[in-house]
């Protein structure tokens, strides 16, 4: 069969890969054209058009970039049109995908969403959009089911989270080496930046996190940078601070880390799962900020806290994010009563997201309803 994929973050790309894999597995005749990244290319997938492309973080910066969107909107159409897919796979990036769906509804393709967007967080009503675009829906977090069949009366179906597999698929780090490879203390204990894989994002958040670098001189800090920015981009912020960087290994960096600080999105859940102890980090441009804090109901940022339903990883969102409240933050995760109770929590979290094998499941399931429908 034909399938079309649709991601446009670097998450959205790792668990497209995997979701293509599995695909390929079950169905040795697939067909696979993809927006996304890197890693679905290597997979398999027939890259369509990059995520680098398609990035654009905040309401304010998605406004100043509303010509280039709708002129991909226009070409993902069209691509989709030429292609005559059997399925539709969408994965999480709702804005796009949300009206990509709509069209392909009207035009009789199949339509599969595979890592929900977070109408739970903001903008309830998209749920009528999806209740009419959208045939089969798979989530990847325990309490979104709950969320869809009874708050919404729309069945999906909870195929357990994809970071499972891609933490599970990894051959484990010889960690000498990697030190000595990318030039990092054999002896200091690390503390890892996840900044965030978009530019709005490190430009917000990165200089702060650098400015704890002479206050934890028995540490090393290593930034994460992310495969969708040029290494050219962190030069600035890498003049004059005393930090490692590599590049394309937050996965490898995680594994050995002490600690970390971390941009909210899915790098808390990675972190987490690397049984990492981790403060939250969050600041938008000003606008973006208010918006958002005026149609976000959530109680918590982070996916570490909302799964748990309770605070497990310190937030620091917007004016609480402070060089005074972040080293008082790290300091207490370095050692200590709640460095433990961080960590006894992670196992608790990894028992509520289920085994691992959701890319299989999922890809299971489209098959089974693109062939009965």
């Amino acid at each position: 069969m034909k399938y079309y994929i649709i991601a446009g973050e670097a998450s959205g790309d790792l668990h497209g890969s995997n979701l293509i894999k599995a695909l390929k597995d079950q169905d040795k005749n697939a067909d696979i054209r993809c927006w996304g990244g890197d890693l679905m290319q290597q997979t398999g997938g027939s890259l369509v058009k990059h995520y680098k492309e398609l990035a654009f973080m905040g309401f304010l910066e998605v406004i100043l970039n509303l010509n280039a969107i709708f002129k991909n909107i226009k070409f993902c159409k069209q691509d989709i049109a030429t292609f005559q897919p059997d399925a539709i796979i969408f994965i999480d990036y709702s804005g796009f995908n949300l009206r990509i769906a709509k069209w392909a509804k009207e035009h009789n393709f199949r339509t599969n969403y595979y890592i929900s967007p977070q109408i739970w967080a903001s903008r309830e009503g998209r749920i009528e959009k999806i209740k009419a675009t959208i045939d089969n829906m798979y989530v990847i977090l325990p309490f979104e089911k709950e969320f869809y069949e009874t708050k919404h009366n729309f069945p999906v179906n909870f195929v357990g989270h994809p970071l499972l597999d891609a933490l599970s698929n990894r051959p484990e780090l010889n960690e000498v080496t990697f030190r000595s490879t990318n030039n990092i203390d054999s002896n200091k204990p690390i503390i890892a930046l996840l900044p965030g894989s978009r530019k709005q994002e490190v430009q917000k958040m990165l200089s702060l996190m650098l400015s704890l670098t002479n206050d934890f001189s028995e540490y090393e800090f290593v930034i994460a940078g992310a495969p969708s920015l040029d290494k050219e981009f962190y030069s600035t912020f890498l003049k004059d601070a005393n930090v490692k960087f590599i590049q394309n290994k937050t996965y490898d960096l995680l594994s050995i880390s002490t600690a970390a600080l971390v941009t909210s999105g899915t790098a808390t859940l990675e972190t987490a799962l690397y049984k990492v102890p981790q403060v939250v980090c969050y600041k938008a441009n000003w606008i973006s900020y208010q918006i958002a804090k005026r149609i976000i109901t959530l109680e918590y940022i982070s996916l570490v806290n909302l799964i748990m339903k309770k605070e497990v990883v310190k937030e620091l969102i917007q004016d609480d994010f402070t060089k005074q409240n972040l080293k008082k933050e790290l300091t207490s995760i370095l050692d200590g009563e709640a460095r433990a109770n961080q960590l006894n929590a992670y196992d608790e979290l990894i028992t509520k997201l289920g085994g691992s094998g959701a890319s299989a499941i999922a890809a299971s399931l489209i098959i089974e309803n693109t062939k009965t429908n």
